[in-house]
């Protein structure tokens, strides 16, 4: 029986990923590593697996150099510093709250006990700083997924209500500030808040930053079917917010994130990503990642997104030109969902250079 299952199983991965190895015309085809026929990602400028950086979906410098500085001497004030200094309403602000957060978080795994003294010291030492309120909130969130009994546990429920608390004091220590309410949507879905309660919380978050992405993804989050909600009400709340969307904003993008979270894990239809919704979502996103400016935060999270869809698709040049521009960061979705972020996005990667030259491409091409 344990062979049946075996082979079962076998038979299901296949159907994954079988028509990016095994191409009927002949596209794709696999060499030993080290053949003169291999495609070679690093002949495109990409770094190699193990140099791949895991904290960050995209490259900001002034946080790395204040991580190095705040983990090196345990001292917070370099991080009050930088969030104190960064503008309220953007999604810049978020994604540093949630780099310090998720710092401190693994450093107490790794150290238990003594890791992330920093963050405790900085709330012991300046209790009313608005950064550091709004960090220890989003770090007890993480501290909930990461390291309690799990969803639904009393530790699970008891952290995320101090959460709750912390994200409560955060919002009365900056009031134009989206950030303590952003990080209260992930308490909301941990907790399961009841619709009318998260729509009170959400209305609070567009009061502040109406076009907010990362407060989007968050409450997407929520409506999904694995949550409090269903494949259509995720659906109906994403393309409402892209619909609505001004020229420029990443929210047109937010329809694919939908498609994403609704995937089967096992995916036996062929034609699935050749879909109308699919090839929708996918478009839309293109066209935002087209129409955004070149500094926007949340810019490689849409982009490393639709390697994962473009490769699928087998749109390999259009992958190509995403992975130009997010290559050397894979601190984002698909890839945190896996165990070892940076050697699946390594697959995808090689399975793109592999399509992209198996229909005459080659890094000339590419950089034209």
């Amino acid at each position: 029986m344990e062979i049946l299952w075996f082979l079962i199983a076998m038979l299901m991965l296949f159907a994954v990923i079988g028509p990016f190895l095994l191409r009927r015309r002949g596209g794709i085809r696999q060499v030993a590593p080290g053949s003169p026929d291999a495609a070679d990602p690093e002949a495109y400028g990409f770094l190699r697996q193990e140099q791949l950086d895991l904290r960050l979906p995209g490259p900001d410098e002034d946080l790395l150099d204040v991580l190095d500085i705040v983990q090196r001497t345990q001292d917070w004030r370099a991080a009050a510093q930088l969030l104190a200094g960064t503008a309220k309403e953007g999604e810049l602000r978020w994604q540093r709250v949630q780099a310090f957060a998720g710092a401190a978080s693994l450093e107490l795994q790794q150290q238990p006990g003594t890791g992330g003294a920093w963050l405790r010291a900085w709330r012991s030492e300046s209790p009313k700083d608005a950064g550091g309120a709004a960090v220890h909130a989003e770090f007890l969130v993480q501290q909930a997924w990461r390291s309690s009994g799990g969803v639904g546990s009393d530790d699970f429920r008891i952290i995320l209500e101090e959460a709750r608390t912390v994200c409560g004091q955060a919002a009365l220590l900056a009031p134009g500030d989206p950030v303590p309410y952003i990080v209260e949507l992930a308490v909301a879905r941990g907790l399961g808040y009841p619709h009318e309660q998260f729509d009170q919380l959400w209305a609070k978050v567009i009061d502040r930053a109406p076009t907010h992405m990362g407060a989007h993804l968050a409450a997407l989050h929520y409506w999904c079917e694995k949550w409090h909600g269903s494949r259509e009400e995720a659906d109906h709340f994403a393309t409402t917010a892209a619909a609505r969307a001004p020229q420029g904003s990443l929210l047109a993008a937010l329809p694919l994130f939908a498609v994403y979270e609704h995937v089967p894990e096992v995916n036996l239809v062929s034609g699935f990503y050749q879909s109308a919704v699919v090839t929708k979502a996918v478009e839309g996103a293109l066209h935002a990642t087209q129409s955004a400016a070149a500094g926007d935060p949340v810019l490689p999270q849409v982009r490393h997104l639709l390697v994962l869809f473009l490769v699928r698709m087998e749109r390999w040049a259009e992958a190509m030109h995403q992975l130009v521009h997010v290559d050397g960061h894979v601190g984002a979705l698909p890839w945190t969902h896996e165990e070892d972020p940076a050697a699946v996005y390594a697959v995808y990667r090689a399975l793109a250079v592999a399509g992209y030259e198996a229909n005459g491409g080659s890094p000339a091409t590419l950089l034209q």
